[in-house]
């Protein structure tokens, strides 16, 4: 950061035809008026060119008195209002009417103006706005395999400003791609990355522009996306394809940096600043990795980032240079002032910024030669502006000068009328009156006219200063003040009270933290005074309301007293505690120290070095002991990469003592970044940590661990499988971390050897026609990594593969059970790799044989049912046994014909019919008439079953009718027709009962039912 400062400029005018106001040589100071301050002023505008709006509005408004006259410029050239239509003012407001680019671009700037001076507005620029159309040519397919990624270009139209920002959308407006890890839009270039292929993505893709600033959205043709279909994906290493170049950024603004790769599997990304740390709680990382957003940038943030994308096939990096400048800003300005005539005056000012600001000062509007002023005049009056500038900027200070003469007046200021002064003591009677050129001050008291002697001095302010004041001292001082222009006097009367003392003064004491401490204060005083008590505490008084303080007063005529407790003292209330008493006309002040011992502050400056690959040497500083020695200290280490809390480190010596300044922390993992922190003890607790070292990593050494639980077997026919569980990360130990792995058949004195690169791996399959099949294979693994090899596993014990059945089953019998199902057997096959029979079964002439119907079937059984077949429809069925290697080959197929289906009408109920004594209910229906394609009725099967109950009683009968027994409660009937086909539509009846009731009819009783019959 750089400063840029300003007394004197040299400058040729570039305004010079403004004419200059002042004060006028002779004019008194014009108290009611002032010159332009602005209140508004013109800002940067971007028109739409395509904007309903017909003028632009540039604003100028000033406060003044008298008021401000407006002119206004247009790069270096004045505009002259009237003679164009274009230009209008309203107040001092520059109406721009039926704006044109090739007219009226460009910076405007406010001239204000009146009798006290002349003041140039900040510069506003008027710019253009447009985002054209995109071309109306075809976009290209683009073609990719899957698991290969891809690039759609964006290629934006011809635009102002440079402020777009991108979406994509897929196949129809509004559909917008979501974005995630496998997919980013860069708002740099408008391009959408795609990471992996997939068949998902196919489909027509357009780019989505917007221009926030003239509010306005255009979309490209579509651009096909054609993913071509792998056997097996391929894997493809991190292909960093999003680079953010090097940027610049001004102080306190926001920045995003951009990062983003292509690659099978999807890509990690990370962010670090290479030459420190990423800004604590001023950074944030979105859209997986991709954005890192830097915020409030200071200049510390400058540097260089590096992202880093890997996946298990590789790493990519980029580094991206960040530069901080800085726009103008200010450290000292100029402000408003009035000054004496004839007196010296320096109007200064100090910008800062990167790169450094250029300075220069305009007086009324015109360039000024100089800021330093000696013998002031009133030609110098006028309205003055310090202008900072340099590529990011342009800043403002605005201030006016005027110059006063007048004869003294003590109108505004003048002597105190009533004075009082403490006995021994010193009193200043100030005498400041309001007067140009300066005046002589003269001092009298009553008639006697007063000189510097050892106990009165007039100093050369004006003040009278008397010294160990008496009761003689008592009377009327009058200040006599004369300059060229006039005279003038202001008068006080003194008195003389008794001075106040300290009578009881507070104590030293020494406690330890989270004690209590008590300070006591008295004094004696003139009883017509009021008395106060102020405590502070190194210099700084204390605010009685805040925690730990509390203070107490009392006191009678003439004598007072104060008591300060303070309460769970920390170690920062240790110090030099004051009391001072203090009236209106003295104050004394006495002080004790309260000594505050506590545990101890934190270690400083801990480094690591000799850094091995299990322990490191930790250094430090001693920290403050706050007054108790330290005792111990302790060391703590995090994982990094593992996010820990903090644990404690073994350390060699197991007991670092008080006087230490150096460690070995141990058992520590192999190449692991580690950070860590020391802590003090002391008699009196433990201190808080010290800040974390410097981030290092462990040494890399040979893996030790092996993979376990290592096992598998045979699948697929001549294959051996592999299985284990990897080893976690924090035992890589090292770099281009993999496996090896033997195995050999168990007799067999040569082991086979493959080599596993993929640390997360957990399967690995060996392909080999010549491996017997059902055969023990011996497996054992180790890890290793770019120190070597590490030790290996137990080995564990294995089986290739079994063959496929070698025979196919033999079908004993397959028939129809009705219109939709049928069984089959057959004979099972007498081997002992069988583990089940596959049957299948398809209409043969209508459905091929690759969408047949399966049924899978234990080795146990030799039957099973089929089902969901058509009606009226013959089909073939065929048998064969598999295992974990396979299926077998098919038997003979067998053919049948489903039965045509049941009668798809059900009956119609014709009645419902209860018996005189109420005990059972017929329900008749009318016979039901297959259709051509059905099967014949055989008879029908009644259900009679309770409400709310699946299950009932079932009758069967050949008849069109049916007697059931009469129940309490309510029952459904459900009728349907049976056929070899199958059963058909079912009607159903509700019958609901109630209880017996007795009517009386000629003397005789009879019991009777109520029966409600519903049709369904």
């Amino acid at each position: 950061m750089s400063y840029s400062s300003a007394l004197i400029m040299l400058c040729p005018s570039l305004l010079t035809d403004i004419p200059a106001c002042t004060n006028g040589a002779g004019n008194e100071h014009k108290s009611s008026g002032f010159g332009p301050v602005f209140e508004e002023q013109p800002v940067d505008t971007i028109y739409p060119e395509e904007s309903p709006e017909d003028k632009i509005i540039m604003s100028c408004r000033t406060r003044a008195n008298p008021p401000a006259t407006y002119r206004w410029w247009l790069d270096n050239t004045e505009i002259v209002i009237g003679n164009e239509d274009d230009y209008s003012l309203m107040g001092g407001n520059l109406v721009i009417s039926f704006p044109d680019r090739s007219k009226h671009a460009g910076n405007y700037s406010c001239l204000a103006s009146n009798e006290f001076g002349t003041l140039v507005s900040q510069k506003a620029s008027v710019q253009f706005g447009y985002l054209d159309m995109f071309s109306s040519d075809e976009r290209e397919a683009v073609y990719v395999k899957e698991g290969q990624g891809a690039v759609l270009l964006c290629d934006p139209p011809p635009h102002f400003p440079e402020d777009l920002s991108f979406r994509w959308m897929l196949n129809e407006f509004p559909e917008f791609i979501p974005l995630d890890k496998r997919r980013f839009v860069s708002q740099t270039t408008g391009n959408l990355y795609i990471s992996t292929v997939r068949a998902s993505d196919s489909g027509n893709y357009s780019c989505f522009v917007s221009s926030p600033s003239i509010a306005k959205s255009v979309f490209s043709k579509f651009i096909p996306l054609v993913p071509i279909a792998e056997r097996s994906l391929r894997k493809y290493p991190a292909d960093i394809k999003v680079k953010s170049p090097d940027t610049y950024t001004l102080l306190g603004q926001n920045v995003t940096l951009e990062c983003f790769a292509l690659g099978n599997p999807i890509p990690q990304i990370r962010w670090r600043k290479v030459d420190g740390d990423l800004p604590v709680e001023r950074h944030n990382i979105s859209m997986s990795g991709s954005l890192l957003h830097l915020y409030d940038i200071q200049y510390e943030d400058e540097g260089l980032y590096e992202c880093e994308a890997d996946n298990s096939k590789g790493k990519d990096r980029h580094k991206v240079h960040l530069y901080v400048e800085g726009a103008p800003e200010w450290v000292e300005k100029i402000s408003s002032s009035e000054r004496d005539i004839g007196g010296d005056y320096i109007m200064s000012c100090l910008a800062s910024g990167k790169p450094k600001p250029h300075v220069h000062f305009l007086k009324n509007g015109r360039m000024n030669h100089e800021l330093r002023f000696t013998d002031l005049t009133f030609d110098d009056s006028g309205m003055y502006q310090c202008i900072a500038e340099n590529r990011h900027g342009t800043i403002y200070a605005n201030a006016e000068l005027r110059v006063f003469a007048g004869a003294p007046s003590f109108e505004w200021n003048p002597v105190k009328p009533k004075l009082l002064g403490a006995k021994n003591g010193r009193v200043v009677i100030d005498c400041k009156p309001r007067a140009a050129p300066r005046p002589s001050i003269s001092w009298s008291k009553g008639t006697e006219l007063l000189h510097n002697s050892s106990r009165i001095f007039i100093w050369p302010d004006g003040s009278l200063e008397l010294l160990n004041v008496t009761k003689s001292d008592e009377g009327k001082y009058t200040c006599l003040a004369e300059n060229d222009r006039g005279r003038a006097n202001s008068s006080g009367s003194l008195s003389v009270t008794d001075a106040t003392k300290i009578t009881l003064a507070p104590s030293s004491a020494d406690i330890s933290v989270g004690e209590s401490a008590r300070m006591e204060c008295a004094a004696s005083h003139d009883p017509t005074l009021d008395l106060t008590f102020i405590w502070s505490l190194d210099a700084h008084v204390i605010d009685r309301d805040r925690e730990h303080y509390e203070s107490k007063m009392d006191g009678q005529a003439g004598t007072s007293s104060s008591e300060l407790l303070i309460s769970n003292t920390q170690l920062r209330h240790a110090g030099r505690y004051s009391c001072t008493a203090q009236t209106p006309v003295d104050n004394v002040t006495v002080s004790a120290e309260l000594v505050v011992r506590g545990p101890p502050g934190p270690p400083g400056g801990v480094r690591v070095d000799e850094v091995l690959t299990s322990s490191v040497r930790v250094t430090w500083s001693h920290g403050t002991d706050n007054l108790s020695p330290i005792s111990k200290y302790s060391i703590q280490y995090r994982d990094v990469q593992a996010q820990q809390d903090w644990r404690d480190a073994s350390t060699s010596p197991v007991n670092v003592e008080g006087n230490a300044e150096m460690a070995t922390v141990i058992n520590l993992t192999p190449w692991t970044e580690y950070e860590f922190r020391v802590i003090a003890t002391n008699t009196l607790g433990t201190g808080p940590p010290s800040d974390p070292s410097p981030k290092i990593t462990t040494r890399e050494t040979r893996p030790v661990v092996a993979p376990s639980d290592i096992g598998g077997g045979g699948e697929t026919s001549r294959e051996l499988t592999i299985t284990w569980m990897p080893v976690q990360p924090q035992y890589y130990y090292g770099s281009n971390f993999g496996y090896i792995i033997a195995f050999k058949p168990h007799n067999d004195p040569e082991w086979m050897r493959v080599t596993v690169t993929d640390p997360q791996a957990r399967k690995y399959v060996h392909k080999d026609s010549k491996i017997p099949p059902s055969t023990r294979f011996e497996v054992k693994m180790k890890a290793f990594n770019s120190q070597g090899e590490g030790p290996f596993s137990i080995s564990a014990f294995i089986y290739s593969s079994q063959d496929v059945p070698a025979e196919a089953p033999t079908i004993i019998e397959a028939r129809t059970l009705s219109a939709t199902e049928a069984v089959v057997s057959w004979v099972p096959l007498q081997l002992q790799t069988v583990e089940g029979y596959q049957v299948r079964y398809w209409r043969e002439s209508v459905e091929n044989e690759a969408s047949a119907q399966r049924a899978l079937v234990s080795s146990r059984e030799n039957h099973t049912r089929l089902d969901n077949m058509k009606p009226n429809s013959h089909y073939l069925i065929e048998v064969r046994a598999y295992n974990g290697a396979g299926y077998g080959p098919a038997s003979q197929r067998h053919k049948i014909y489903t039965k045509k289906a049941p009668p798809s009408r059900p009956p119609k109920i014709i009645g419902t019919k209860m018996n005189y004594s109420g005990t059972t209910i017929n329900i008749a229906w009318e016979q039901v008439e297959p259709l051509a394609n059905e099967s014949t009725v055989e008879g029908y099967k009644v259900l009679y079953r309770p409400e709310g109950q699946p299950s009932g009683m079932l009758y069967t009968t050949v008849k069109q009718s049916i007697d059931l027994p009469m129940k309490k409660g309510d029952y459904l009937v459900e009728v349907r027709a049976h056929s070899e086909g199958g059963d058909g539509a079912v009607a159903q009846v509700r019958i609901a009962g109630k209880n017996t009731f007795t009517l009386v009819h000629e003397d005789r009783f009879r019991r009777c039912f109520y029966v409600k019959v519903t049709y369904k």
